[in-house]
């Protein structure tokens, strides 16, 4: 019988991603009732930091062989230069693993360096992991198909040498790239929208989608700044965020959401949660913290949007928890649609805040009558390559979807980015909506 010592690193790293995987269940069942809410805010942050540095360890130690070890019988290995690299790439990997520690010691009103340059290794990490597999794969069928897969020559070493040095410059180029996109202000799309049973008086009436803003290690109170002035540019009559508004406890982050107490919208600007909210273990502070701002939570409720023409003439604005509330079985919270909808009939035009596509879907299936949901949480990916697993993961990606007759769903691609201050085959978005009435 093998021992856990005889076990290959990669085998170890797995075994202990498992373990305190097993933890972060343990501690969201049996534990959750039993430890004070600071200890298991805390608990649960420290859990996925270690399950995500140890699943990243194995990824850690193919780019250690492929960009240094590969080189080591080289003649340039005892060179001063190769030194260099060697305590590069140690840096580098150290930063990437080290980004996640970042929300429990490095978030306040603006971000730190140490953390945007952690996060942006992260980035670059996810790149030049997909490079190297990728490129790794190409080269595994290209021996098979040639038949010299047993094979050692010049040719094989320098094919072995290629791909390193090639999925490093790409991941450079792209790392660029992606850092220069995500610094731009985001785009404002403008976005027409039928919704059915909307009065003719209401004909018009513009709605602006904030999502995903996430502010934390890498995003702060500058970034959120500019974001409420565009939104003001744009003279909404309702701002909506529908969720991921910090990655932070209230309390921490304060001084970075007063640029929020700006928004001015005349039929009232409102909020429900996301899943980044409720790993935050902080959701109570942060409704009384918007309220403060005159922004309304929508905790599974209801509003009426009633026109300035005439009283007689309204629709149904609601809002549902995020699903997340109850994989973490958060006290209080969890997505109750019946709830939200009370008193919402199908006389009247209905428009859900949902922040996950999933459950837009759940919505539509239950209630069929909604004539129009605004969601994000996708961030259109975010970065290349992690456009394809959230296009193949939700229900329904990025934009604008109709779904039967008299029904839409809006997908906003995000308002800023999560920690990794980048963007690739996305971008950044304030949706100023435009509702039509038919």
């Amino acid at each position: 019988m093998i021992s856990f010592k005889q076990l290959p690193i990669e085998a170890k790293a797995a075994v202990a991603a498992g373990v305190v995987f097993f933890s972060m269940m343990l501690s969201r069942s049996y534990l959750a009732e039993k430890l004070d809410f600071r200890t298991r805010r805390w608990l649960l942050r420290l859990q996925m930091a270690l399950f995500a540095n140890t699943l990243m360890l194995m990824g850690s130690l193919h780019v250690w062989r492929s960009t240094v070890t590969t080189f080591t019988r080289s003649s340039a290995a005892s060179s001063f230069c190769f030194m260099l690299w060697k305590i590069a790439v140690f840096m580098f990997l150290a930063l990437a693993h080290s980004s996640f520690f970042t929300l429990l010691f490095l978030v306040a009103e603006e971000p730190y360096f140490f953390s945007l340059a952690a996060y942006t290794c992260l980035g670059a990490y996810i790149i030049l992991i997909f490079f190297l597999f990728t490129l790794g794969s190409v080269e595994q069928a290209y021996k098979f198909l040639a038949g010299r897969g047993a094979k050692a020559s010049t040719g094989n070493k320098n094919r072995t040498a290629l791909k390193p040095v090639l999925s490093v410059l790409l991941t450079v180029v792209l790392t660029v790239v992606g850092l220069l996109n995500a610094s731009q202000p985001p785009t404002v799309n403008s976005v027409e929208i039928p919704v059915h049973k909307l009065p003719s008086a209401m004909n018009n009436l513009k709605v602006v989608l904030l999502s995903d803003i996430h502010l934390g290690p890498t995003v702060g109170k500058t970034k959120l700044a500019m974001i409420v002035r565009m939104v003001k540019a744009l003279k909404p009559d309702i701002t909506v965020i529908v969720g991921d508004l910090s990655d932070a406890e209230a309390k921490i982050i304060r001084p970075a959401v007063e640029p929020l107490g700006e928004l001015d919208s005349p039929l009232g600007t409102y909020f429900v949660t996301g899943n980044h909210e409720y790993y935050t273990s902080d959701v109570s502070n942060w409704f009384e913290l918007l309220k403060s701002f005159n922004i309304q939570p929508l905790h599974n409720e209801n509003v009426k949007i009633v026109s300035p023409k005439s009283a007689s003439d309204w629709f149904c604005l609601a809002g549902v928890d995020d699903i997340e509330a109850d994989v973490l079985r958060y006290s209080g919270h969890g997505m109750d649609l019946k709830k939200a909808l009370r008193g919402c009939s199908s006389e009247h035009a209905i428009v859900l805040l949902a922040h996950q596509p999933i459950a837009a879907k759940w919505a539509l299936q239950e209630r069929p009558d909604i004539n129009l949901i605004l969601s994000g949480h996708t961030h259109g990916g975010q970065i290349f390559p992690l456009n394809a697993g959230a296009y193949l993961l939700n229900p329904f990606f990025v934009g604008l979807y109709q779904v039967g007759q008299n029904t839409f769903v809006y997908v906003s691609p995000g308002t800023m980015y999560y920690g990794i201050p980048m963007r690739l085959g996305s971008r950044a978005e304030i949706t100023e909506i435009i509702l039509r009435s038919p």
